[in-house]
């Protein structure tokens, strides 16, 4: 359940974020008045203002319902002790990965070959 209202959540945040920016600024009144084709659009004159508008108006509030129900399905959970609690009390969490020990790395990945001087491996030549 918790994982369907989820997604409703992210597809109607989308839509709003999508009719945002579709809608006018202030601004655009006076270029419209000027004949930059704002009358000649699909929803008349001023029907697309007012269509973005309320579906903007019903997007956010179907956006709201499901951040607060989204809030009601985490909250009735069974757990309800954060990490911070269950550090102080000395609890480990429930998946904790098991602690591998450290193993030894060789320094090189085969043989040494001697440097052009004659000097080893790790010797600082004089």
């Amino acid at each position: 359940m918790e994982l369907l209202v989820l997604v409703l959540h992210v597809l109607v945040g989308a839509g709003v974020i999508g009719l945002v920016l579709l809608q006018h600024g202030k601004g655009a009144d006076m270029g419209a008045a000027f004949g930059s084709g704002s009358a000649g659009s699909l929803f008349g004159a001023s029907g697309s203002a007012n269509f973005l508008s309320r579906a903007t108006a019903i997007l956010a509030a179907i956006f709201f319902l499901t951040s607060l129900g989204l809030t009601y399905l985490s909250s009735s959970r069974t757990e309800t002790k954060g990490v911070i609690e269950r550090s102080k009390s000395g609890e480990a969490p429930k998946s904790a990965p098991e602690t591998i020990p450290p193993t030894s790395v060789p320094a090189a990945p085969g043989p040494v070959a001697p440097a052009p001087d004659g000097s080893k491996a790790g010797e600082v030549p004089k």
